[in-house]
């Protein structure tokens, strides 16, 4: 099994490839790899979009980068598990509204919008509990008051409740997890080393949806 990260120069990609590698060898999961070559993505078993940064300027480094293409047909055509990671996991919504409205991906109904948090600092960052809202194959292990590490000023305002798996409390519910057939996103970065996280990462590289 082949689960690929892609590289559009938009993410923390080397804790994201050590988490994922070592989650991969300790169950048997097969190759991890970071790439921006589209026959890679396209081959690929499993496929994992990180991102940092503002969405305007991911979302259009993810449109330039020669992945786009590969990305659309593996997940949405031939339904292969994807997981996107802090913005990667915004991305998939309808439209960004930081800084300009930017079209996203469409996997998940609904916009990113500003954290509402009167009384609270954002940036949201720093550990916060997850409250799950519904089961989920890759939140198998993972409990409600688990951990979750977060940096970001925008979170997706799901439309659909059927499509957000968990959020955490900031002034009110921020998501912090979404889900649509093949596809899941976390808010918070997984890969950080906790045991929540990685047992997330080990259920995502299991799944099969």
């Amino acid at each position: 099994m082949l689960t690929a990260l892609i590289d559009y120069e938009s993410g923390n990609l080397h804790s994201a490839h050590k988490a994922f590698e070592r989650m991969a060898r300790e169950t048997d999961a097969g190759q991890v790899i970071v790439t921006n070559r589209p026959e890679d993505v396209a081959r690929a078993d499993r496929i994992v979009l990180p991102g940092d940064g503002a969405f305007p300027a991911c979302a259009r480094a993810l449109r330039a980068s020669g992945c786009y293409e590969a990305l659309i047909e593996a997940a949405t055509v031939r339904a292969r598990p994807f997981m996107g990671i802090c913005v990667g996991m915004q991305l998939m919504a309808d439209e960004g509204r930081e800084y300009e409205a930017t079209p996203g991906l469409g996997w998940i109904a609904g916009p990113v919008v500003r954290i509402e948090a009167p009384g609270l600092k954002v940036p949201h960052m720093g550990w916060n509990d997850l409250v799950l809202e519904r089961p989920h194959p890759v939140l198998e292990g993972v409990a409600t008051g688990d951990h979750a590490y977060f940096v970001h000023s925008y979170h997706l305002e799901t439309a659909s409740a059927d499509q957000r798996l968990a959020h955490v409390d900031y002034g009110g519910a921020v998501t912090a997890i979404v889900a649509r057939d093949t596809m899941v996103g976390t808010q918070f970065h997984p890969e950080n080393g906790q045991p929540p996280g990685l047992r997330l990462l080990a259920n995502f590289l299991a799944w099969s949806p």
